[in-house]
């Protein structure tokens, strides 16, 4: 099978050749850790998760790198909010960020560096540039001299974009509106020492600099096979990435771009500064991380995801049909992957994580395994094929790995479980008894608290309505 990804800078569908034959190295940018993951980052970890997931099936070893940024002017103005120091702040939301992507169970990182464990690999980034001509020093830091790189814009197509630039760098002693800081002079409050100054890092140099510490071969090309993050950062963060990359290291810094869309709330683009940036661990306090992992898989990752509450609810009765189907299984073993299956499934996913097409295919499979068992009720072969069929969307998908019963139980705390298994020990001791008078009155107090039981071979089994 060729899988094909569209590259955002040749703007079309190309297949995905590695650099070397069947290991794939990636880099995401990560989250800049001052306060807690909103929906554009979830929907972002979940896009270049299913990316890592459909590259391991197709039998690849990937390298995935996500970098945490954790010295930025927002967390310093936390520092100064809150008096806390630097590493209490990013550490706090950086393990917030982790427990909210295993939430959504995104597969764990290969390597996920810090911008403050790289500042020596950012020096030198900084003064390879200084030393071949390619940035120079103004009075409040260094610059980048894009005129220098011959290619700039050939990744953004966007070099003439100079209200965008002016909104990022505001020295008005630039050489060109375009050139960006490698590097921030400061005397005081948070600053680390360097040879060409004291100060702090631009955030463009991180990724480079981590790309060029943690992934790049000198004898290829490129320095990683493909480069991802979201679509507001192709310019100028990425553009001046590409740009510093090729001064400071000689080096292409990606073969292939790829970038996820937007996330909008109320048809306007997600923004703090809108008021709209959800977080998502609110969300999670109402939905589990599976349901908003499938809800955002349901839009092309390209496409600009409209979140909507209303189709949240509908996006997870689609899901909890996968589960009703995986209940009418439970406790059996599993054979192996229906072939057709595999097949159909792959061949939507390798186009460019066609997942509006591979869920369609999932549709089919549970209407058609449910109908067969309709008909067939004691065929295990056939039981078991569903379950592989069913571990293998775990595998590429994400979807589909929780207990069939455990899942229809989100929402409910721990305490009140164990009300639930307390009144259903009981129900069962008064069935042993044939006091089928006091097991009915269980039945019916746990109807009145929304709670269905089953019983099955495996003991009696429950679930919220």
């Amino acid at each position: 099978m060729n899988l094909k990804i569209y590259d955002s800078v040749k703007k079309q569908k190309v297949p995905f050749v590695s650099q070397e034959e069947k290991k794939v190295k990636i880099y995401v940018c990560g989250p800049t850790v001052y306060d807690d993951a909103h929906l554009g980052h979830a929907r972002s970890a979940i896009v270049f998760d299913l990316l890592h997931r459909v590259l391991k099936v197709n039998d690849y070893e990937v390298t995935m790198v996500k970098n945490f940024t954790d010295v930025d002017d927002k967390i310093i103005k936390k520092m100064s909010e809150t008096g806390k120091s630097l590493e209490e702040i990013t550490q706090f939301y950086i393990n917030s960020y982790l427990c909210d992507m295993k939430a959504l169970n995104i597969l764990p990182n290969s390597i996920e560096p810090k911008a403050t464990q790289s500042l020596e690999a950012m020096k030198e980034l900084v003064n390879n540039l200084l030393k071949n001509g390619s940035a120079y020093k103004l009075e409040d830091g260094i610059y980048f001299d894009t005129s220098k790189d011959e290619k700039y814009g050939n990744i953004s197509h966007r070099i003439s974009d100079e209200n965008s630039v002016a909104r990022v760098e505001g020295n008005t002693n630039k050489k060109d509106h375009k050139d960006f800081a490698l590097w921030k002079f400061f005397d005081d409050g948070l600053k680390y020492e360097a040879d060409f100054g004291q100060g702090r890092p631009g955030w463009h140099c991180e990724c480079s600099a981590m790309i060029n510490k943690h992934l790049a071969d000198k004898t290829k090309e490129f320095a990683v096979d493909i480069h991802g993050g979201g679509a507001d950062l192709l310019f100028p963060h990425h553009e001046n990435e590409a740009a510093q990359t090729r001064q400071a290291f000689g080096q292409e810094i990606a073969k292939y771009w790829m970038h996820n869309g937007f996330v909008n709330i109320d048809g306007q683009k997600m923004s703090k500064s809108l008021g709209n940036s959800f977080f998502l661990k609110d969300s999670l306090k109402q939905y589990d991380g599976e349901v908003i992992r499938f809800y955002m898989l349901t839009t092309h990752y390209r496409a600009d995801f409209g979140f909507a509450e209303d189709d949240l609810i509908s996006s997870k009765k689609r899901l909890d049909k996968l589960y009703r189907l995986k209940k009418r299984l439970y406790g059996g073993g599993k054979s192996v992957v229906n072939k057709q299956f595999k097949i159909d499934i792959l061949d939507a996913l390798n186009d460019d994580l066609n997942t509006s097409k591979a869920l369609a295919t999932i549709d089919e499979f549970i209407a058609i395994s449910n109908d067969t068992l309709d008909k067939e009720p004691k065929n295990k072969n056939l039981k078991k094929e569903i379950i592989a069929n069913i571990e293998f969307l775990n595998e590429v998908l994400g979807i589909g790995y929780q207990d069939a019963y455990k899942y229809f139980q989100f929402g409910i705390s721990e305490d009140e479980k164990q009300k639930i298994q307390n009144l259903i020990s009981q129900r069962n001791d008064a069935k042993k008894e044939k006091n089928f008078e006091l097991s009915d009155k269980i039945r019916n107090e746990l109807t009145s608290m929304q709670i269905s039981l089953m019983d099955t071979a495996n003991g009696t089994m429950w679930e919220k309505l």
